[in-house]
């Protein structure tokens, strides 16, 4: 499903980000990128969804290998791959159905089916109720489920989470989790990167350890 075979990301000449770095993560699987803050981590996701391109080494997702996946494709790619951020990246003058439906309006998806699967997204997360609302309204937990929403309404083969409980209080960390979990059980392969080691011990899957842009774990 993802692989990364001597992977070196190197900015600006000689800040190097990752280095040497290689695994294989297997289709439906739920697995941790753990490491401190400037680790790599979210360079490494952001090189699966093609914003980074890597200096050296080979990348495949779903079977393609990026390196080959011309600019005009990228969208194409990344319909297949929901990405979940920290700072939620909701549109602030939008209510909650209005972020979600963005996603299926960019896609050109037809006015019928946005509305379906929208409410079929927020049903699902139990936020149907909020839908009028707009994310100065809605709480932490509730911003992010709302971004997960959003990521998912596409129906991705892959969900990339980048630090999506590193805003929120514990109660609220632990429902993100809970429907990350649900969401794999169903078939969806989640790449999570956290440098909460807690977290990582209490959910007891897959870790990958990144420490000083290397692969020192898995």
């Amino acid at each position: 499903m993802i692989s990364f075979e001597n992977v070196t990301k190197v900015y600006q000449k000689d800040w190097v980000a990752l280095q040497d770095i290689s695994f294989f993560i297997e289709k439906g699987e739920y697995v941790f990128i753990n490491g401190p803050t400037g680790a790599g981590k979210s360079t490494l996701l952001k090189l699966i969804y093609k914003e980074e391109e890597p200096t050296k080494g080979t990348i495949k997702v779903m079977d393609e290998n990026l390196r080959f996946v011309k600019k005009r494709q990228i969208p194409k790619l990344r319909r297949k791959i929901g990405v979940i951020y920290q700072d939620f990246k909701l549109l602030q003058d939008r209510t909650l159905e209005e972020n979600v439906a963005f996603a299926l309006e960019v896609t050109d998806t037809p006015p019928r089916d946005i509305r379906k699967k929208m409410m079929e997204i927020l049903t699902y997360l139990r936020l149907s109720h909020k839908k009028f609302s707009y994310p100065y309204q809605l709480s932490g937990g509730e911003q992010q489920k709302v971004a997960i929403a959003r990521a998912l309404v596409r129906d991705p083969y892959i969900l990339l989470a980048d630090e999506p409980t590193g805003n929120l209080d514990s109660k609220s960390s632990q429902e993100i989790i809970d429907v990350l979990m649900d969401i794999n059980y169903k078939g969806t392969t989640v790449l999570m990167a956290t440098h909460d080691l807690k977290l990582v011990k209490r959910v007891k899957k897959r870790v990958l350890i990144i420490t000083d842009n290397r692969l020192t774990s898995e």
